[in-house]
């Protein structure tokens, strides 16, 4: 009997999903473009885990990131997570984009220099990108220099960063191009 599970769930940018453990959540899922995609990366991601109904705790956690999709200011910050495996220096950048406000951003050089140096803005990126619970670790609020969108790993990349940061009312001065 495994004690790792997930559960589906609907928000305003589409189907989401989240994964937990008895110590937190421990993945989160932006859509995928359909219910069996996400169930596909679900799995890829966390083998060992099972559909079940949400906990308290994590049916709590889902409202409070529906409610956020759908407008509602939440930072989030306050969600247990278990970054068991996730290296040092990924959790310290997680820790510090947890930190940002809904509707507000920071870059990744900021965050660079809080941990060490500006020439750390390309690991930050690559740790944002490996974000494993989304939403909850606000990776969508981190832009490139000049505050332009920078990357985005989810579906629907940097149009769904925007309309994300649209949701809580940030400013990002950026129309989406072609190659976006």
């Amino acid at each position: 009997m495994t004690d790792q599970h997930f559960a589906l769930f609907d928000t305003r940018i589409g189907l989401c999903a989240v994964a937990w453990g008895p110590r937190g959540i421990n993945g989160t899922q932006l859509p995928m473009g359909g219910e069996q995609k996400i169930r596909t990366r679900i799995s890829q991601r966390h083998a060992d885990a099972s559909e079940a109904e949400p906990t308290a705790e994590v049916q709590q956690a889902i409202d409070r990131i529906t409610n956020l999709l759908a407008g509602e200011p939440d930072d989030l910050t306050d969600i247990p997570l278990d970054l068991d495996g996730v290296p040092d220096f990924n959790r310290g950048v997680y820790e510090i984009a947890r930190t940002i406000p809904p509707g507000k951003t920071i870059t990744y050089g900021d965050i660079a220099k809080q941990l060490g140096g500006v020439q750390l803005s390309r690991d930050v990126g690559q740790a944002l990108g490996r974000n494993p619970c989304p939403i909850v670790v606000p990776c969508h609020r981190v832009l490139a220099a000049g505050n332009k969108p920078g990357g985005f790993s989810a579906n629907g990349g940097v149009v769904t960063k925007l309309k994300m940061l649209e949701i809580e009312g940030a400013l990002v001065n950026h129309t989406p191009s072609l190659f976006d």
